[in-house]
């Protein structure tokens, strides 16, 4: 681990870097935010409760929800790290609101009322008698709003924001324990700086002076973040999504590599939430290009009915996703069709061999798939009606770099994956096989956004270069390399490309 993090260390601080400035912009704007809230609440009483009442529903919505609906949006919407910044400064207020109302009407009435009697205005009395008596209650909402901020921040990096959050989710898609603990340790101390910083101004003689100190030394580190950021040339930069999982930061990778190889400038903004997340940044032109599966886009997307072969189905997305504003590439080369998988052992217990053997077991089998399969065309409802059985056991929801784990820890009986997985063969696991053909094609093709094509000469002809080089084999190797190996997904990708004569340098 030690050698790990040494390895990494350069981007592991830039990470740390990025993370405490998500946190110290959405505190601090939170701050300007929710402190003349509250003060607004004690002078209009009429208004605390239907303020509390919105800052704690908005505190309710989960965080990957928050951000799907923040997407769209005009102006605020799109992905990295303003969206993130807005969303951490909605689930800041609350804490900052309640405690700068309660402070203030916490103070003393007579002293309230001896200030009155010496003349001062509201406004004064506010500014010298209030505030200053109710600034530790104050402090400590933001306190507790910014370690709030510094464990959701950690999510922010689904939408491209960038944080510890990058290696946590590349951990949990990769499966590996060093990348999530390298995220979460570091996240995990960050808190508790910020808590035990935060309670020292607090707890301070002096906190108003002590505050200020605080405030002048995080505007300080905010201007120095700006200040360090690396100045761009007038030329456009090309932003590359993926969703987040293996194959897809792998095939991110190669169309970055192959892109830069031809002289184009790339952002990268991979391991993103998912399917929804990815189609809407790509609308919204907020990434230029990413890997989308044609039976994912068909059923999932457009909400249309499994069925038709290869070309069929790539003929109607293109179709359909023209109006759109976007562009369907050649297929890259494999389908990546779903997989139902069991341990070798279950196999050959049951004598499950394909898909229409599960019917015989449904009443006891364990079943472990990601929460988006239970709601697609193409999913969990559709594959139990077209195969005739229900399950006795609700499945288990997770995470999908979380589902072979406990596959193999025996915790579920069979789980959702992808032909394409490496874990599979790395662990001699056994794919059932679709006997009544349920599963659409799933060719993997990129997405562009057509209206940046003009702004990116260059953008198409790189993306096209990769169809047709990418088979089934290859693909499950190069999952393997990165899953079982532990090979970092951008050097597994340029190797794949140096191999098959795509990169010129």
């Amino acid at each position: 681990m030690l050698s790990f993090l040494a390895e990494r260390r350069a981007e592991l601080g830039l990470l740390t870097a990025q993370h405490v400035v998500l946190v110290l912009l959405s505190t601090a704007l939170a701050v300007v935010l929710g402190v003349p809230l509250g003060i607004l609440m004690t002078r209009r009483r009429g208004l605390a409760r239907p303020l509390l009442a919105l800052a704690g529903v908005l505190q309710t919505i989960p965080s990957l929800a928050l951000f799907g609906f923040l997407i769209p949006l005009p102006v605020v919407g799109g992905i990295g790290a303003r969206i993130a910044v807005i969303a951490l400064v909605l689930y800041a207020l609350l804490p900052i609101l309640r405690n700068t109302y309660t402070g203030i009407l916490q103070v003393d009435p007579a002293v309230v009322e001896a200030a009155t009697g010496l003349g001062m205005t509201d406004s004064q009395r506010l500014r010298i008698v209030e505030l200053p008596l109710a600034l530790p209650v104050i402090l400590a909402g933001v306190r507790i709003a910014a370690v709030v901020s510094v464990g959701t921040a950690t999510i922010a990096a689904a939408v491209g924001a960038g944080g510890l959050g990058t290696y946590v989710f590349r951990g949990l898609a990769t499966v590996d324990t060093r990348l999530i603990l390298a995220g979460a340790v570091p996240a995990a101390l960050l808190a508790l700086a910020f808590d035990g910083l935060l309670a020292r101004v607090e707890r301070s003689p002096r906190p108003g002076r002590a505050a200020g100190v605080l405030a002048v030394l995080a505007l300080v580190t905010l201007m120095a973040a700006g200040l360090a950021r690396p100045a761009r040339s007038g030329q456009r930069v090309v932003v590359v999504g993926s969703k987040n999982f293996t194959e897809q930061v792998v095939l991110g990778e190669m169309l970055a590599a192959l892109l830069e190889d031809r002289g184009l400038a790339v952002d990268r903004r991979l391991n993103l939430g998912g399917t929804q997340l990815c189609h809407e940044a790509v609308r919204a032109g907020q990434i230029d290009v990413y890997v989308e599966y044609t039976g994912t886009a068909l059923t999932d997307i457009l909400k249309r009915p499994a069925g038709g072969d290869r070309a069929a189905v790539l003929r109607e997305i293109r179709e359909a996703y023209a109006p759109l504003g976007l562009r369907v590439g050649e297929p890259l080369g494999f389908n990546n069709t779903f997989a139902l998988v069991v341990r070798p052992d279950t196999s050959r217990r049951l004598g499950l061999i394909r898909i229409s053997d599960v019917a015989r077991h449904a009443d006891t089998l364990r079943v472990g798939l990601f929460g988006e399969f239970l709601e697609r065309a193409d999913g969990l409802p559709g594959l139990m009606k077209a195969y005739g059985f229900r399950l006795a056991v609700p499945p288990t929801e997770m995470d999908l770099g979380l589902l072979y784990q406990a596959l193999l820890a025996d915790r579920v009986d069979v789980v959702v994956g992808s032909a394409t997985d490496g874990l599979i063969a790395a662990n001699g696991l056994v794919v059932l096989e679709d006997d009544r053909h349920y599963f659409p094609p799933y060719d993997a093709v990129p997405v562009m956004h057509a209206g940046h094509l003009d702004a990116h000469p260059g953008l198409e002809a790189a993306v096209s270069a990769l169809a047709g080089r990418v088979d089934e084999d290859a693909m499950r190797r190069l999952n393997y390399a990165v899953d079982s190996q532990h090979r970092a997904p951008a050097a597994v990708a340029r190797e794949f490309l140096r191999s098959a004569g795509l990169l010129a340098r």
